[in-house]
C-alpha cells in the first residue's frame, strides 16, 4: 500500500479503539458478579496481546488514551489485499475493564473488513 493506504490503516485502527466497548471505570477487583463472566475471562486471559510489525505496509496502528490518568491503548490491525483484517494485537496500560475491552475488540474485528469493523458499537 502507498503512504495514503498506511494513513488509512492508522486512522482505522484509531477509530476502532475509540469504538471499542468501554465498561464503567471500575477495577475488576470489585466482586466478579458486577461483571459478565466473559469480561472477567478477557481480563484474566487477555487474547492477542502484543505488537505487529509496524513497518509492514499492511499494518495500521492506533493509539488513544490519557497518560495523565493512566489509560493508554494501542491497537494494531493487519489487513490483507482485499481489505480484510487478518490479525489484531493490542497493548493496554490501564484498568481491568480497559484491558478486557481491548482484548474483546481484537476478537471482534478479526475476519471483518475495515468498513465492517468500523460499524461495531
Amino acid at each position: 500500500m502507498a503512504a495514503a493506504g498506511a494513513g488509512r490503516l492508522r486512522r482505522a485502527a484509531s477509530a476502532l479503539l475509540l469504538r471499542s466497548p468501554r465498561l464503567p471505570a471500575r477495577e475488576l477487583s470489585a466482586p466478579a458478579r458486577l461483571y459478565h463472566k466473559k469480561v472477567v475471562d478477557h481480563y484474566e486471559n487477555p487474547r492477542n496481546v502484543g505488537s505487529l510489525d509496524k513497518t509492514s505496509k499492511n499494518v495500521g496502528t492506533g493509539l488513544v488514551g490519557a497518560p495523565a490518568c493512566g489509560d493508554v491503548m494501542k491497537l494494531q490491525i493487519q489487513v490483507d489485499e482485499k481489505g480484510k483484517i487478518v490479525d489484531a494485537r493490542f497493548k493496554t496500560f490501564g484498568c481491568g475493564s480497559a484491558i478486557a475491552s481491548s482484548s474483546l475488540a481484537t476478537e471482534w474485528v478479526k475476519g471483518k473488513t475495515v468498513e465492517e469493523a468500523l460499524t461495531i458499537k
